[in-house]
């Protein structure tokens, strides 16, 4: 049974690791592990729920953006892919993928031999887009199509919209905060679709521990994204991906050898 205490630390968690290349969801499960919770329909529907903490600390930032008609249809035609795939595929990555472990180590594995590799192969171009705003209809839609793979559990949102932006023209700054800004709309259908759902099974005591997860997630998410956009500008995204390869032999001999 989950404690005050397992929701701060998730909370926590899912606040640091929502906007880094790194994986949230597979850390969530991860650390869900190690705290000894047992898998549930709540404890899945929590770690997808608490992500609202980290979408808000977004909209708290870049309220402005949300303002902007022209580049609110950019942003909807970048969810479009996400948005059907998680519609069609929804109750099998619930039941089978959120749940799997050995998903999450093999995702974060592979995801980090990506992002070295890629990153040793990826030279930006002077032509490339500077800002979030930018983004042409064409980019967003790739954009979108490579977020759609990270409905499987351990791939990263995060690092799946940044590889697909570098290779759309971006510049790492500009496809970053493009990545914070479409967290916004992909968690809130993820996490609304879900809650309609599963609502009606929580418990009273189960609202309140989802309401610290959420406020925990969004103070620290807030220091996150501030520290993430000052890394990218020094450096590349290969300590994330040796981070990534790191975690997961970790996780492999820990849990599940």
């Amino acid at each position: 049974m989950m404690t005050w205490t397992d929701s701060l630390i998730l909370g926590a968690i899912e606040g640091i690791t929502e906007f880094l290349p790194i994986s949230s969801t597979g850390h969530l499960i991860l650390a869900s592990e190690l705290l000894g919770l047992t898998p549930s329909t709540f404890l899945s529907s929590f770690h997808i729920a608490i992500q609202l903490g980290a979408i808000a600390a977004v909209v708290f930032l870049y309220w402005k953006s949300f303002l902007d008609i022209r580049f609110l249809t950019k942003l909807f035609v970048a969810f479009l892919p996400t948005g059907l795939v998680g519609f069609l595929v929804y109750p099998y990555v619930k039941e089978y993928l959120l749940g799997n472990s050995m998903i999450v180590v093999a995702s974060l594995f592979i995801g980090g031999v990506v992002l070295i590799v890629f990153e040793l192969l990826h030279k930006e171009k002077p032509e490339s887009l500077e800002g979030a705003k930018q983004i042409t209809y064409k980019q967003a839609l790739l954009v979108g199509c490579f977020q759609s793979i990270a409905i499987i559990p351990g791939v990263s949102r995060s690092a799946a919209t940044i590889i697909g932006g570098l290779l759309a023209g971006m510049r790492r700054v500009a496809i970053v905060e493009f990545s914070f800004l479409l967290a916004v709309p992909t968690m809130i259908a993820a996490t609304g679709y879900d809650l309609l759902k599963s609502a009606d099974t929580f418990a009273f005591d189960d609202f309140g521990l989802l309401a610290l997860g959420f406020l925990t997630a969004f103070v620290v998410a807030l220091v996150s994204m501030r520290f993430l956009l000052t890394l990218v500008r020094r450096y590349t995204f290969i300590p994330f991906g040796i981070y990534r390869i790191v975690l997961a032999v970790l996780f492999f001999f820990i849990i599940l050898y």
